[in-house]
């Protein structure tokens, strides 16, 4: 048997906790190895509603970081379409990476919680040397003020390899997905290890 790299080291360790976490009852996202592995290396997300027609959005590029429990947290104005989406129930289409990266949808909602914004004041200057200069990312000023909302989203299933982002197509349902990998032999973790 040959030596896992690092890398795979710790995605095995992320894998297993995630396993643990969902048998206990905490967490609950059904992120993938594969959705973890892009994750990883990815440094954008482009993340779709879907709007009041049933309808893909456009997919927004955005900087984003992942939780222990394997959330994504991102920050966005309260007044942008897509917190207004999310407010009203929307589920989310992320492509990890490029717009034609591995695909999923997910539940998302808006955060308050002030632990949850400071996650994300904390960490995401470590990860975009951008923020660490003080041009971008999320200030307690700006929570504090209602510009900026922290958006959690919970992966819920994969969509199959090549989803496009195509702007006023049918969006995929959450229902529908669940429907469909179970078809294909599982779902979340449980299909892919």
């Amino acid at each position: 048997m040959r030596a896992l790299d690092r890398r795979e080291f710790c995605l095995e360790v992320a894998l297993a906790f995630a396993a643990l976490a969902a048998r206990s009852g905490v967490g609950n996202a059904a992120a993938s190895k594969r959705d973890l592995g892009a994750l990883a290396e990815a440094t954008t997300i482009y993340i779709a509603t879907v709007r009041k027609d049933g309808n893909q959005s456009t997919a927004a590029p955005v900087w984003f970081i992942t939780t222990a429990q394997n959330e994504i947290l991102i920050d966005t104005s309260p007044k942008s379409w897509k917190a207004k989406r999310i407010r009203r129930g929307s589920p989310v289409i992320v492509w990890i990476g490029s717009p034609t990266g591995p695909a999923f949808i997910g539940k998302a909602e808006i955060v308050a919680d002030k632990a949850v914004q400071d996650t994300m004041i904390e960490q995401i200057p470590k990860k975009y040397f951008l923020a660490r200069i003080g041009l971008f990312g999320p200030k307690r000023a700006k929570f504090d003020s209602g510009e900026v909302v922290t958006i959690r989203i919970v992966p819920e299933h994969d969509l199959p390899g090549g989803f496009p982002s195509e702007p006023g197509t049918a969006a995929p349902k959450l229902e529908e997905s669940a429907k469909a990998e179970s078809r294909l032999g599982g779902s979340g973790l449980a299909s892919i290890l």
